[in-house]
């Protein structure tokens, strides 16, 4: 297959052109490079390489002046900008940069069209004064100061682009225009110089004034690179903008259009691939990738073309082991690499310059993988005592002292850098930033763990922050770390980390603007959808859709078109072709199938074989985790036995036996995290410890309305003791928190005064015990070893003389949830039994040990549900609402009840019953 160069190449050979004369203008530095290459294949002497340059270096040194980044223009737009602005009306840097950028590009594209920059600036205010326009002369001041910005865009542009000329840079639209401007002179001074400009389509008003002028002065040549296919079809979008060059350009009424090729319509394979979600594009590319590689041999002259550049990484990943030559054109973008979320999160903490810390961004900071070695001091890793001390102690936000504390002050330098001195001013901020890297640079250098990629981001972010440093020193117009963070991300957006390959061998990726001149044999297109190829409507400007029409400047209609002829001239004269879209259609990231795949369709020049793909997924039946009872787990059960079982953890079996396992036999405690908000648990153990306060001291005696009124005057200050011990420096002073604390209150409150109700009515209340701890042994013949049962008992009391035993909750509970009909079903439906069983162990308990005699009652007390008193369990007689109750716990009962007990602990200490999840 012959490439469009070389055939340009061979053309001027033939036309008798010393090649080494000419000067050769691409549309990108990427297509010079293959130039130089395919020069070597022309000729077979040696020669002095020409001139080659990309069009932007070319008009750049047409017009002396430098470009200067996007970042830096924004600077120097503020300067122009405070200096006219009236101060009521300046804004900060910050909201300014926001719309700036907007203007800056309008700005670039009324140059680079050569549009009479007065009279469109004057057009756009007079349309503004037009929208506002009304008999009411008296105009608000947000309407005063609107049209006051409209009617000073002239002046913004007259003295921002008079301040860049003074200083030899411009942007690109300002370097356009100069050159053309500086055209002339250039032609005079260089008479006999020959230009070469190949591979161009869409140009700006700018371009085509100087490639023209070179023309009609007999000092260029010019190639284009159009398919008849496309030229011949006035409505092919792909030929557009030839066609128009072809009929307007003066130069071609007396000289051939090169030229136009009849390569499109030659045979080709293309296969068209919908797959779900971009990973899944990413996962088929390699696949292919791996398919090529074994039946060519080799992956020379084959290019991936990433319609959405975000592909990158995820194609990388799943490239074949077995590519031996690989060149990347698109680089790495900072943003992507591990360093830059520390940076992210040390901006997010500081932006708002508060004293304390909240805990997450602590977290996050500490945790990162440049920082964690850093605080690995003395055989002691203090990023993870950090994280514990904050999880133990409720700490949701840290001042910097308190930091400090919890590292033992062993590497307050380090704490300082991350968390001290952010706000004092932008310099001291930027100096944190460069000493942060220059500390990670030496704590990887000191345990020989660097490695050249590591090395090679800190040195980028290192110049990175330099370059901020260089432009608030120069400026001065970032004021604040909010400011400084929105510049931060700008930089960081442009940067990116260039790729080592082998550029003229090889698998080639890159993003459609870098295909631009060059041709593959086998070409592999990803996201070939709406919203990505083209890109889609687009308005980031400040100039209307008619007025852009009117002074002729792009539309969307012309950037369509632009990605049209990329799409279309890659195909030309490649002969396998893989076209990939995403079958799941998302608005963010692109939207159906391409109308370039219709009209491929529509077309039927080209066979197209149409397939979707999904991914192999193999079907897995969700299986149940089940754990065998091996002999050391049996040697945990007999000590856990030993130990006692307590109701909850015997519950907690009912409900899923995997989980008992887990957190009974292994003692695997659950993840501790900060609590933001009161936990139910949190809040519970808090009423309990009070209540148990109040009553402990009156264990033995009677209940009395005075004692439970002492009692309610100390309701806010031992709750508060208890949150303060068991919430430790969790805040309860405000929002959700103080509520909870309120709720603690009152649910405490509420329950005195049940009691106090109670004992108005007559009854008797007689404290027995209170938090009783109680341990028993259970016998069970068919075991060899030792049983026991333990548990705390929250009250048992004596109401008119019969015992009761009692469980706090802090939930809400029904009196249908305590009780049953069927005895079986007690260790079986945990949802529905579970709060009987409980309070039958400890019935089963007391009675036990020797502390109650029978008859007996046991039940909840619900605080979230006072109004029904104590909850009995009842024994029903059958189900529904008549059926008989009995609210008594007799000997029969906890027979009953045991028969189940027993048969529950067999089965967790049977060997042949393995703990087997259940489906919750």
């Amino acid at each position: 297959m012959t490439t469009f160069i070389f055939d340009v190449l061979k053309d001027l050979q033939n036309k008798g052109i010393n090649l080494s004369s000419i000067t050769f203008i691409l549309p990108s530095k990427r297509a010079g490079l293959f130039l130089k290459h395919q020069l070597s294949l022309v000729t077979q002497e040696t020669i002095f390489s020409p001139e080659i340059l990309s069009i932007e270096e070319f008009v750049e040194d047409l017009s002396q002046l430098k470009t200067i980044s996007n970042t830096e223009l924004l600077f120097e737009f503020y300067n122009t900008y405070i200096q006219i602005t009236k101060d009521t009306e300046k804004e900060p840097f910050e909201s300014f940069s926001k719309w700036a950028q907007i203007l800056l590009q309008d700005f670039n594209e009324i140059d680079r069209y050569l549009i009479p920059q007065k009279n469109i600036f004057n057009y756009l205010s007079a349309i503004q004064d037009l929208n506002h326009w009304s008999l009411d002369t008296n105009k608000s001041d947000f309407v005063k100061t609107y049209l006051s910005f409209w009617n000073s865009l002239y002046s913004y542009y007259s003295h921002f682009t008079n301040h860049l000329l003074d200083k030899k840079v411009g942007y690109q639209g300002l370097i356009y225009r100069e050159a053309v401007d500086n055209l002339e002179p250039y032609i005079q001074n260089n008479p006999n110089k020959q230009h070469v400009f190949l591979g161009f389509n869409a140009l700006n008003t700018s371009e085509e004034k100087i490639i023209q002028e070179l023309l009609q002065s007999g000092l260029a040549q010019i190639y284009w690179d159009i398919d008849t296919s496309f030229m011949d079809n006035h409505n092919h979008d792909a030929g557009l903008f030839a066609r128009a060059h072809c009929k307007n350009w003066k130069h071609f009424k007396s000289h051939p259009f090169n030229w136009i090729s009849n390569n499109y319509s030659k045979e080709k394979n293309i296969s068209i691939n919908g797959i779900p979600k971009n990973v899944g594009q990413a996962k088929y590319i390699g696949a292919l990738l791996k398919h090529l590689k074994k039946e060519k041999g080799n992956l020379n002259n084959t290019a991936v073309v990433l319609g959405d550049e975000k592909l990158l990484i995820p194609v990388l990943n799943s490239l074949p082991q077995n590519i031996d030559a690989l060149n990347i054109t698109m680089g790495f973008p900072l943003k992507s690499i591990p360093l830059a979320p520390l940076f992210d999160h040390l901006f997010q903490m500081h932006k708002n310059a508060s004293k304390t810390f909240y805990y997450k961004d602590i977290i996050n900071v500490v945790s990162n993988q440049y920082i964690r070695p850093l605080l690995y001091l003395k055989n002691t890793n203090y990023a993870t005592k950090i994280i514990e001390k904050i999880q133990s102690n409720n700490l949701v936000y840290l001042s910097i002292e308190r930091i400090k504390t919890l590292t033992d002050s062993i590497n307050n330098t380090l704490i300082d850098l991350l968390f001290s001195n952010w706000n004092e001013n932008i310099e001291t901020t930027l100096n944190n930033c460069i000493q942060l890297i220059f500390l990670i640079k030496l704590n990887l250098d000191e345990n020989k763990s660097s490695n050249l990629l590591s090395l090679e981001y800190l040195f980028r972010f290192n110049e990175l922050f330099n370059e901020l440093s260089r432009l608030n020193s120069k400026y001065h117009h970032i004021n604040n770390v909010s400011t400084l963070y929105g510049v931060y991300k700008e930089l960081l957006s442009t940067e990116t980390l260039d790729f080592k390959g082998e550029p003229l061998q090889g698998l080639q990726i890159m993003g459609m603007l870098e295909s631009r001149v060059l041709d593959f044999e086998t070409v592999i297109i990803s996201s070939v959808n709406e919203g990505v190829l083209p890109a889609g409507k687009s308005n980031n400007s400040f100039i209307p859709y008619d007025v852009k029409l009117e002074n002729k400047l792009p539309t969307y209609k012309e950037k369509d078109a632009v990605y049209t002829y990329h799409f279309y001239r890659l195909l030309q004269r490649a002969k396998h072709i893989y076209m990939l879209y995403n079958t799941e259609a998302d608005v963010l990231t692109g939207g159906e199938k391409s109308r370039f795949i219709t009209q491929l369709e529509i077309e039927n020049i080209h066979k197209l074989s149409h397939e979707i793909i999904a991914p192999k997924v193999p079907v897995i039946n969700p299986l149940l985790n089940i754990v065998e009872k091996s002999p050391a787990v049996i040697d945990l059960i007999i000590k856990v036995a030993e130990k006692g079982f307590s109701p909850s953890s015997l519950s907690n079996y009912i409900r899923n036996p995997i989980d008992f396992y887990y957190q009974k036999i292994l003692n695997i405690k659950e993840y501790e995290i900060v609590e933001e908000t009161v936990a139910a648990n949190t809040l519970g153990t808090v009423i309990h410890n009070t209540l148990e306060d109040f009553y402990r001291p009156i264990i033995g005696n009677f209940l009395s309305i005075e004692s439970l009124k002492n009692m309610k005057a100390n309701i806010a200050k031992t709750v508060m003791h208890h949150f303060n011990s068991i919430y430790k420096e969790g805040d309860i002073t405000k929002g959700k928190n103080l509520i909870v604390f309120e709720i603690a209150k009152r649910y405490v409150s509420n329950f005195l005064d049940l009691e106090i109700q109670d004992l108005k009515q007559g009854n008797q209340i007689k404290i027995v015990a209170i938090e009783d701890d109680i341990k028993v042994l259970i016998e069970i013949p068919e075991l060899h070893f030792p049983v026991k049962l333990t548990g705390k008992i929250d009250r048992v009391d004596e109401y008119n003389g019969v015992t009761r035993i009692l469980d706090y909750k802090s939930g809400k509970v029904e009196q249908s949830d305590v009780e049953i009909v069927n005895w079986e079903d007690i260790t079986s439906d945990y949802k529905k039994y579970s709060k009987s069983f409980q309070i039958l162990v400890y019935a089963y308990m007391m009675h036990t040990s020797g502390k109650t005699e029978f008859p007996f009652e046991a039940g909840i007390i619900s605080f979230k549900n006072l109004k029904s008193g104590v909850l009995k369990f009842s024994k029903k007689d059958k189900a529904g609402s008549y059926a008989k109750k009995d609210n008594l716990i007799r000997k029969e009962t906890l027979e009953s009840f045991i028969v189940e007990l027993k048969q529950l602990i067999l089965e967790i200490c049977n060997p042949s019953i393995p703990f087997t999840e259940k489906e919750l």
